[in-house]
């Protein structure tokens, strides 16, 4: 009789775990490369996390765990986050893509949402913002503010993304000056400041008076308030701090409307694998104020830039474009389809330099 109790209790208690179970909060973890404070990349994700918080009050709880590298140690994370009970995890970086895939396959029953990568599975989905936008803008810009006529370009890895918008950058560059070069420093990480900062400075003695960057610290906007007469752009956050010099404008990564929906989906229920890929129109790309360093003229058509971009009446990739061999890519009036932007593997014709294997 009394094991029969026992077991009679247990249900009793799974079955009221069940019940209160109804009500606990959805859980929902953030894995991080960078630290929250970064000013870029991460501070906007970790602003997206916070705006869940805001959003939903009592019916979420929010984990994170910052600067976790890319490889092993992120498949750690992620399996404790799952073990803990999160029920959607976000893996915030390009680097996370096959170790996301791994733990998801490990816990079917958790959503997982990596940005920026392009593996997806029944519990995987992926997203990312058409950053390529925002460089256009930034490259119509730069190519009015240059007197040296050459441009640097700071890149983390040498990936799709970051190919993409020096292309785009250099493509509107170019069209308002001809002359104008683009000298691109690589250093393979998205956060260090300290090699950051000492490539805007190789760039600078390269004769580099703008500054653009694809990494997420604000060390290369200090670099350059500390050199003088250059200018820069904020990269994923608005780095508005840096204003109005060397700081110019900025792309601004918008991720908290994405974020309270994909955990809206996972509380009714709803939530499935999407690949979403949004820009300066749905508001994921947002382009930070252009200050009064820019003449009034340049700052009127930068904004006219972004919003024939965001009303979808120009595609920053429109021919007649050719590859940096000379083959044609576009023709006259023809844009890029997302495949080939997605895989894009190769410099447009003007930029020189080899893209690193």
């Amino acid at each position: 009789m009394k094991l029969r109790h026992l077991l009679a209790t247990a249900a009793l208690a799974g079955l009221a775990g069940g019940a209160f179970a109804q009500d606990d909060p959805t859980t929902v973890g953030f894995v991080y490369v960078g630290p929250i404070g970064d000013g870029g990349w991460t501070y906007e994700h970790e602003q997206g996390r916070l705006a869940v918080e805001e959003h939903f009050g009592d019916q979420v709880e929010t984990v994170y765990v910052e600067s976790v590298p890319e490889g092993p140690d992120a498949v750690r994370v992620m399996q404790q986050m799952a073990l803990n009970g999160a029920d959607l995890i976000f893996t915030t970086s390009f680097g996370y893509m096959d170790q996301t895939i791994e733990v998801a396959e490990q816990f079917p029953d958790v959503m997982f949402e990596h940005a920026t990568g392009y593996k997806r599975a029944d519990n995987v989905s992926t997203y990312s913002a058409r950053f390529y936008e925002g460089r256009a803008v930034q490259g119509h810009i730069a190519g009015n503010l240059t007197e040296s006529n050459v441009i640097g370009y700071i890149g983390s890895f040498p990936i799709p993304e970051v190919i993409r918008g020096i292309n785009s950058a250099y493509i509107h560059a170019k069209k308002v000056n001809p002359d104008v070069e683009f000298k691109i420093v690589w250093v393979y990480t998205w956060f260090d400041p300290a090699k950051e900062a000492e490539a805007a400075r190789t760039l600078i003695d390269q004769g580099a008076d703008v500054i653009l960057q694809h990494t997420d610290s604000t060390a290369p906007q200090a670099a350059a308030a500390e050199a003088g007469d250059v200018y820069t752009f904020g990269q994923a956050s608005d780095m508005a701090e840096f204003g109005p010099m060397p700081r110019v404008s900025s792309i601004i990564d918008n991720w908290a409307p994405y974020y309270i929906d994909r955990t809206q989906a996972v509380i009714d229920g709803t939530w499935e694998s999407t690949d979403t890929w949004d820009g300066i129109g749905p508001g994921m790309v947002g382009i930070g104020e252009i200050s009064d360093a820019v003449p009034a003229e340049v700052k009127a058509e930068a904004e006219a830039l972004a919003e024939s971009i965001a009303a979808g009446e120009y595609h920053p990739f429109t021919g007649p474009l050719n590859k940096q061999d000379g083959s044609v890519w576009l023709e006259e009036g023809e844009t890029a389809d997302d495949g080939t932007l997605l895989g894009m593997n190769f410099y447009v014709e003007g930029i020189e330099g080899d893209i690193p294997q």
